[in-house]
């Protein structure tokens, strides 16, 4: 059983497929501690009764490399995540308030300086049971 997960923010994106003609597709996009939730959009429109899938795609951060490509065009910014395997996922959302690459590139680097702080004290709780903090060796 996996405990519920934070949500950071809840909202509207559109994502670049990756096929030949490459269209913006809207996306429901839900940022957690965890990583990013795409929902399809059942319906075409802008309507809130659109209906979103409850199958989502979810990009991890354990995956995600970084957040780049920032570009500003016609009220729109166009940003790229980029994951761990190379692979680059292109978005695009509306540049009023706070832009979702800023979120995502927030809670990417959060995520990360945690994942650090656990291995330096997995590292620090593992030297210690060994018997040396290394403190007292003679250099």
């Amino acid at each position: 059983m996996s405990l519920p997960v934070k949500v950071m923010r809840d909202g509207l994106v559109e994502k670049r497929s990756s096929g030949l003609l490459q269209l913006w597709k809207k996306k429901r996009c839900v940022l957690t501690e965890e990583g990013l939730r795409l929902h399809n959009c059942k319906s075409g429109g802008d309507a809130p009764s659109a209906a979103w899938s409850s199958k989502a795609k979810e990009l991890r951060f354990e995956r995600m490399a970084t957040v780049d490509c920032v570009e500003y065009k016609r009220g729109l910014v166009y940003f790229t995540v980029v994951m761990a395997t190379g692979k680059e996922i292109d978005f695009r959302c509306p540049q009023e308030g706070t832009a979702w690459n800023a979120e995502i590139a927030l809670a990417l680097v959060r995520y990360k300086n945690l994942q650090a702080v656990r291995t330096g004290r997995n590292r620090h709780l593992f030297s210690a049971h060994l018997g040396s903090t290394g403190e007292e060796e003679d250099l």
